[in-house]
């Protein structure tokens, strides 16, 4: 694998780790506030987050050896609507800055396999950056998120609060392998 895609790797599997973690300690602040439907959806989006690092992993399956890895990561601890809005930036910030640019490298260096874990990252982290909003709204409003339920793809990382979907929009999975919160 190309050097600078290896690097976008490593780094974006280092972005979504820490996502991953971050997300469990606001879902955790999010149930105290008595807010559990948004700390279902906090619980499953740091599920997705697994789900992208393990693809970026697997991406790098050839990269063997200890690498310093620089990645982006919130801090702090807030209110379920700080928490909120620090989950929309960061997930906007990979759709609109760091996916489009590592996904551009990837391409331009045709490494096939770090292209499909970071499109499917992508298009979920634009679901995630909506749903954040929307649970956002609800919080500022001191309601929480109205959501039939909470489900996952396993596969790609999608997120969906009403389960109508027979298939993955993003992979295709069938929905009977979704993850329910």
């Amino acid at each position: 694998m190309n050097a600078m895609t290896a690097d976008n790797l490593r780094s974006a599997y280092g972005g979504e780790s820490q996502a991953h973690m971050r997300y469990r300690i606001w879902g955790d602040k999010a149930k105290k506030d008595g807010y559990p439907t948004v700390a279902r959806l906090f619980m499953a989006t740091s599920d997705a987050e697994e789900v992208h690092a393990t693809l970026h992993f697997k991406a790098l399956k050839d990269e063997k050896g200890d690498f310093s890895v620089t990645s982006g990561a919130g801090f702090g601890l807030g209110t379920t609507s700080e928490n909120l809005q620090g989950a929309i930036n960061g997930e906007l910030f990979e759709v609109e800055q760091m996916y489009p640019a590592y996904i551009a490298v990837a391409e331009m260096q045709n490494e096939k396999a770090a292209i499909s874990a970071m499109r499917y990252a992508i298009e979920a982290e634009k679901v995630h950056a909506e749903l954040f909003t929307k649970a956002k709204e609800s919080v500022d409003q001191e309601k929480d998120l109205e959501a039939k339920t909470v489900l996952l793809c396993p596969v790609c990382g999608f997120i969906s609060l009403t389960g109508e979907e027979d298939n993955c929009p993003l992979c295709n999975a069938k929905k009977e392998l979704f993850k329910e919160y």
